[in-house]
């Protein structure tokens, strides 16, 4: 089997394109021949040694933890896979930057971890809306849900995450504010939902923000972290929501609940992916709404680009440096 796997921490040329000897799957687990796997941030944080990994990884480590694909095989004990099955995974148990393994052509998984993709969703757009639509599922479904005409601002408006988030929360009634940082990203925001796009670069945002929201959004949604959160506390209405649910820029720092009180009475959340797919039933149920919400077109799912498995580097330099919008998916 060919997989792209580092020997060490470092930047994009750390990662080698080479063979490595994959084992008949186990008991209870699937061998999945894939077609599409994503391109995550987390990918990026594992390979640079950031501030995810909470133990030493023990190299060489095959990146990746999100993929779409067949079953080419079964180990003793799986009775509800076959070989041709399509399917899908998000992790494969413990937090998502842990047991990494979809950066190779196939790779064992366990069969707990495996969904069934649906007919009117491709291998494709599978691979580019699982932890992306899933991390804004559990954002909407579990933390805060807009009310008709509520104002909310959501960072990074042209990402992957932030196109899914403008089109389900405009889809329930908000109105919605993104910031982008070109004219480009702009037009490519709004096509997906995002009503008033704010070119960060050109303009303050919080002062755009209080000049279209007057009163203040009623909640923000920043992948962003370390460079936006804090301004963030100034764009939020009383009794408002703040939701950091990711840190391409760095954590956030740490954060005074009393300068929430001063702020307006307001909330703070950061949820983890882990917690949301904890419970077997609500995973099947959260994957379910999430894959009709795409078959009906009421998510339209942008793949931006594909890349070559073998290229990841180059996948991986264009992801830091904010060059695609949408989401990028890696082809074996």
């Amino acid at each position: 089997m060919k997989a792209a796997r580092i020997h060490q921490n470092g930047g994009p040329e750390v990662l080698r394109w080479e063979d490595f000897e994959l084992p008949a799957p186990g008991p209870g687990e699937v061998r999945v021949r894939h077609t599409a796997i994503s391109l995550n941030f987390s990918d990026i944080n594992v390979r640079r040694g950031g501030f995810y990994i909470a133990k030493p990884l023990v190299f060489p480590v095959i990146l990746g933890n999100e993929a779409a694909g067949v079953v080419a095989s079964v180990g003793p004990g799986v009775s509800d896979w076959k070989p041709g099955d399509r399917v899908g995974y998000v992790g494969v148990g413990g937090p998502f930057y842990e047991n990494t393994g979809s950066y190779g052509e196939e790779r064992n998984v366990p069969a707990s971890s495996l969904v069934r993709l649906p007919d009117g969703v491709s291998d494709q757009q599978a691979a580019a809306v699982m932890l992306k639509g899933l991390t804004a599922a559990c954002m909407i479904n579990r933390i805060w849900r807009p009310k008709a005409g509520d104002p909310v601002l959501i960072h990074a408006a042209a990402s992957g995450v932030g196109i899914l988030l403008s089109q389900w929360l405009k889809h329930l009634g908000a109105v919605v504010l993104g910031t982008v940082g070109s004219a480009e990203k702009a037009a490519f925001a709004k096509a997906y939902g995002c009503d008033h796009p704010i070119l960060y670069r050109e303009l303050d945002f919080v002062t755009e923000v209080k000049r279209i929201a007057p009163g203040g959004v009623a909640c923000v949604f920043d992948g962003v972290g370390q460079d936006t959160f804090m301004k963030s506390l100034d764009c939020v209405r009383p009794f408002g929501m703040l939701i950091n649910y990711g840190n391409a820029s760095g954590h956030v720092p740490p954060l005074d609940l009393l300068l929430l009180a001063k702020k307006g009475s307001l909330s703070v959340s950061r949820p983890a992916f882990s917690s949301y797919l904890s419970d077997p039933q609500t995973t099947h149920d959260n994957f379910a709404e999430l894959f009709d919400l795409v078959s009906r077109g009421v998510l339209k799912v942008e793949v931006s680009r594909t890349y070559r498995l073998q290229d990841v580097a180059d996948a991986h330099r264009d992801l830091e440096n904010r060059a695609f919008m949408g989401s990028a998916v890696l082809v074996p």
